[in-house]
């Protein structure tokens, strides 16, 4: 494999009509979880995929599984939960482009009972990259799965991706979180969130917030070599260990909603670096990915081929990034 991704595979169940979700009637089904949405964005644009998980043992669990498949990502160590065990769910609401929200249902998911035993080392020693996001991190025994894990990865030298992915809902504080992220972090070579997201897994540790340029060197003093982060429609920031940085701004478009954008900036981001493209030329992508995404009415599905990327950079002009 060329990336191994690890943690939520749940159901998003999209709104069809614009507006409050109490008033909402019809959704569309797809497959959802942030490091499903970029481990099938990174297949569609031509690396060779794997995603190790747990689903639940029902018809979405079913439909899961069979959408991998389709997609080309190996579900061979994706397992079934036999406990009783739901998968979860996302509903989302979007009530204009620009106001849209996530309600989650999230108690006794499959994909957080992932256990340690089921963490396969010599598959993630056979790949290139491992991905992990923050989500697996809220609860047991999928936490300490995230863990062991790590430890494969950095015992055989494969390089680690770091999505943050904070969803406070899933987490029982912020000191919790601020905790296990900063754990994670320290055995992580490439890290990427939005400041919101630094600032939350920071603040245990910092007098006030951090610059971007501070986040980085808290990072470097580890293990990371690049730290990536996002600014929304300001663009985003790349630090790299060796004291450069890189910024990328955003390309026009029509905006449907605003999830799913950092999912495909991470799919097309990773599948960038691990093409050979420099910093700032995988920034780049990731951006156009993001906008092509928030463009569409789903995340995974919306995730662009190879040749849809290369055509909109053909045809689109970056905006230049306004954060200092």
């Amino acid at each position: 494999m060329d990336l191994v991704a690890l943690g939520r595979l749940c159901i998003d169940l999209n709104a069809n009509e614009t507006g409050p979700m109490e008033q909402t009637s019809t959704f569309t089904k797809y497959v959802g979880g942030s490091p499903a949405n970029i481990a099938i964005g990174a297949a569609r644009l031509g690396l060779r995929t794997g995603f190790i998980g747990k689903i639940a043992g029902d018809q979405m669990g079913r439909f899961i599984r069979d959408y991998l498949r389709r997609g080309g990502i190996d579900d061979s160590r994706v397992v079934d939960d036999d406990t009783g065990a739901v998968t979860g769910l996302a509903f989302t609401e979007i009530k204009s482009p620009s106001e849209c929200s996530i309600l989650m249902y999230r108690d006794r998911a499959a994909d957080l009972l992932l256990d340690p035993r089921e963490i396969p080392e010599d598959y993630i020693r056979r790949a290139k990259a491992l991905l992990i996001s923050g989500t697996a991190l809220a609860q047991s025994p999928s936490r300490e799965a995230v863990f062991l894990a790590l430890e494969f990865a950095v015992r055989h030298g494969v390089v680690v991706f770091f999505d943050l992915d904070y969803r406070p809902y899933t987490w029982a504080s912020e000191a919790e979180t601020a905790v296990y992220y900063n754990l994670a972090a320290e055995k992580c070579d490439v890290v990427i969130g939005t400041r919101e997201e630094f600032d939350s897994m920071e603040r245990l540790y910092n007098q006030g917030e951090a610059s971007d340029r501070a986040t980085a060197d808290r990072w470097f003093s580890r293990r990371a070599k690049l730290v990536v982060v996002k600014h929304g429609g300001s663009g985003s920031v790349a630090y790299t260990s060796d004291g450069g940085s890189h910024r990328s701004g955003i390309f026009r478009t029509k905006v449907l909603k605003t999830f799913g954008a950092g999912d495909s900036y991470a799919s097309a981001f990773i599948h960038g670096l691990m093409r050979g493209e420099t910093v700032a030329g995988a920034m780049r992508r990731g951006s156009a990915s993001a906008s092509i995404v928030i463009s569409r009415h789903s995340c995974s599905d919306a995730m662009p081929t190879l040749d849809e990327l290369d055509t909109f950079l053909l045809e689109n002009e970056e905006i230049a990034q306004t954060t200092g």
